[in-house]
């Protein structure tokens, strides 16, 4: 399968509410089904969702346990929720990201991000990710999900950005 070509942006922060959970590959629903529970929780408290939601891998082990947040942004400013419970507030990092728009089913992601590698690995760029262990540690490497299934329960259809965070 071929995918689009990646595109180097500038990202402001962006704050954002979260849950964070440490899960397998095979356990990764534990995390994801957090996703309506926060966009519930930040709707109840009237805070205006400023996106898509969101998977931040703060680390990454395929053969082991990744922490992984399920997130959504917010509006910035005075308007921030206080954290409670299970629901952390934080801010993705600025920076300059290579990102990448997967259109098509979620199984295909690792394809995606090892395509999104490889045209880095090919420009000789680096990510802002350190290696400990065998465990990826990353600044910032996120997955927005950016069709509400809703709408669009056809998840061959569903388009979904990569977007990671370059050293310096």
């Amino acid at each position: 399968m071929t995918f689009p070509e990646p595109v180097l942006v500038d990202r402001a922060e962006q704050p954002y509410v979260f849950m964070r959970r440490s899960v397998t590959m095979d356990g990764f629903a534990e995390v994801a089904d957090r996703l309506p529970e926060l966009v519930g929780w930040l709707t109840g408290r009237g805070v205006a969702i400023a996106g898509a939601p969101f998977f931040r891998y703060n680390s990454l082990d395929m053969a082991g346990e990744s922490e992984v947040e399920a997130g959504v942004p917010v509006a910035g400013g005075p308007s921030l929720p206080e954290p409670e419970g299970d629901v952390g507030v934080a801010v993705l990092p600025a920076g300059r990201y290579a990102t990448l728009t997967h259109v098509g089913h979620p199984d295909r992601l690792l394809e995606a991000a090892a395509a999104l590698r490889a045209w880095a690995g090919e420009r000789g760029l680096e990510w802002d990710m350190r290696e400990v262990d065998g465990v990826e540690r990353w600044g910032c490497r996120i997955e927005s999900y950016r069709t509400d299934p809703r709408v669009e329960p056809d998840l061959s259809r569903w388009e979904t950005e990569l977007a990671f965070r370059l050293a310096g």
